[in-house]
This record gives structure tokens, C-alpha cells and sequence, in this order.
């Protein structure tokens, strides 16, 4: 299981403001704290990055290597940002991964990138006509995207299929064609594709002391279903995947099993 440490999101204010100030302590700080608790890549998430976005990912990058050593996922929808980091990401911890493509012809760019730096990409299974309705759409959007991948020249096993996974407070019979899909997923190919998914977004708009245990809840699910990889806080899950991984006999039981 590839935990993805989420928190480094533009999303966040503390992180926003440190971009803006180029403050690294917060994000030295947000970094290292997702490596102790068991991340084994680090998001950052620059959103769209219109102003200097170049720079901006770059900074993102180089600031977050410096104290961890993990690989980094990037997250934009600015081609040229993207691009600044992988040229600048320290691949002696890792190949970085690339946060996202789709079916938007605008999003092939990010194909390309995969190709040329040999590094994996997300492909989410978002269609021409908007949000896929159930499991069998996702597969439908899930076949174009391997064919492009393909046609683009990446890897199949460089590429995570995400199912996009909606908010459960609003779409509430979404959260078990999620589950299908991963399923599904996994039988396009051989061998089996890969599969991750922003875990987060299940519990988004919900109480606050809610949304670990849906998050956690799900996320058991998801593994059962074959999941490979999430972006998610590793605190929150960390505990899951080791207890999952002695339940299904991959790691040798121990009394301290949740301290290895």
C-alpha cells in the first residue's frame, strides 16, 4: 500500500501562507511529521498556480526533500509547473508521481510529461460529459484512459487509475460504486492496473469528528477491494494497513505490530 501524505494542500491556510511568504518551517514541519507517521511519498498540491507556478513548484519540491527522504506527488493543473518539478525532484528517493490526467484533451500534456520522465501518473475517470454515474462508466472512461496512455507512450504499470471518490454527505450511493470500481479496475489488464484514490473527499462536509472514522472505515474497504495506493493522512491510516496486512498474513504477528 503507497500511503501519500495529503496535507501539503494549498487548500490548507497555514500551507497557503507559507507559499505566499516562502516560510519553509511549516512545511519542513507538515513534512516531516507525514514521514514519521508512516507516508511513504509527500503530496504538494499548488492548485492552478497561475502566478509563477513554475517557481512556486519548485520551491514546493526542493523545501519538502530537504528534510524527508521521500519521493514527492505533484499536484497542478499548470503543465509548465509540473514540468519544473520533476526537473528539479531528487530521484535518489523515488520516482515522483504526477497528480493528474483525464480525458480533458487540455490534461494530455500531463501523459507527455509521464512519457518523457518515465515517472507514474494518475488518471483520473472523469468523462467529456462531467462526474461518472456509476462503476461501469468509471471502467468505460477507465478503457480510453489506458488507450491514451498507451498512445502517449507511458507504461501501464506507471499508471493509478482513480475512481474519484465524492463526498458521501451529498453522494451518498457513489461511496460503493467507488468500491466496484476498484474492483473492476483491476481486470482491464494483466497485469492487474493499478488503483488509488483521495480518500479524504468521502468525509469532505462532514462533522469534523467524523471524518477520520469514515476515512478510516473506507478505507478498509477499499484494501479488501485490492487497493493500491491513497492519498490520505497517514495518522489516520497507518494503523488500517498494519492491522490489515497481519489479518491477511502478509506481516508475521507481533505484540508490537503496531510499533514495526
Amino acid at each position: 500500500m503507497l500511503i501519500i501524505g495529503e496535507r501539503l494542500s494549498v487548500v490548507s491556510r497555514k500551507v497557503r501562507e507559507a507559499i505566499l511568504k516562502k516560510d519553509k518551517k511549516p512545511i519542513h514541519e507538515i513534512a516531516i511529521e507525514q514521514w514519521k507517521a508512516g507516508a511513504h511519498m509527500i503530496e504538494a498540491n499548488i492548485g492552478p498556480a497561475e502566478d509563477d507556478g513554475e517557481g512556486v513548484m519548485e520551491w514546493m519540491v526542493t523545501t519538502i526533500q530537504e528534510v524527508v527522504p521521500l519521493p514527492v506527488s505533484l499536484d497542478t493543473t499548470n503543465s509548465k509547473a509540473m514540468e519544473a518539478g520533476l526537473k528539479v525532484h531528487n530521484n535518489q528517493w523515488g520516482k515522483p508521481l504526477i497528480n493528474s490526467t483525464s480525458l480533458d484533451p487540455e490534461r494530455f500534456v500531463m501523459f507527455e510529461l509521464s512519457a518523457k520522465y518515465s515517472v507514474p501518473i494518475i488518471a483520473l475517470t472523469v468523462g467529456k460529459s462531467g462526474l461518472p454515474r456509476d462503476a461501469e462508466e468509471r471502467v468505460e472512461i477507465a478503457v480510453q484512459l489506458i488507450e491514451k496512455a498507451v498512445e502517449f507512450g507511458v507504461s501501464l504499470e506507471d499508471v493509478y487509475l482513480d475512481p474519484l471518490v465524492l463526498q458521501i454527505s451529498t453522494s451518498q450511493e457513489q461511496a460503493k460504486e467507488v468500491l466496484r470500481a476498484i474492483k473492476l479496475f483491476q481486470q482491464l489488464n494483466d497485469p492487474p492496473m493499478k488503483t488509488i484514490v483521495g480518500l479524504s473527499n468521502i468525509s469532505n462536509g462532514c462533522p469534523k469528528h467524523l471524518r477520520p472514522i469514515l476515512n478510516k472505515y473506507f478505507f478498509a474497504l477499499l484494501m479488501y477491494e485490492g487497493l493500491n495506493a491513497a492519498i490520505a493522512n497517514p495518522a489516520e491510516i497507518i494503523e488500517v494497513v498494519k492491522t490489515i496486512s497481519i489479518i491477511n498474513g502478509k506481516t508475521l504477528y507481533a505484540h508490537s505490530y503496531l510499533e514495526i
